[in-house]
């Protein structure tokens, strides 16, 4: 039987962050402005290097137009951001 690993929340999250980032052709430097962090942080958070506080989460999708938990999801059901 083949067993296939699950996703980290970690790594979702660093995914969507990218793709949110991207999709919105804005800097690191931008989103970290916005989110009130440091560049650092924000390429931390997209390699999966760290992982967000809630609180953070929040304030992340928010700076991208999205809901906190469109951060989490994987799959189809992840919606793009609306470009605020």
């Amino acid at each position: 039987m083949i067993q296939t690993r699950a996703m980290s929340l970690t790594n979702i999250v660093a995914q969507n962050l990218l793709a949110a980032r991207k999709q919105l052709n804005i800097s690191q430097q931008a989103v970290a402005k916005k989110a009130r962090v440091s560049v650092s942080y924000i390429s931390m958070l997209e390699r999966g290097a760290r992982t967000p506080t809630l609180e953070t989460l929040e304030v992340l999708a928010k700076a991208f137009g999205v809901a906190p938990l469109d951060l989490l999801r994987t799959g189809p059901s992840r919606r793009a951001p609306s470009g605020r």
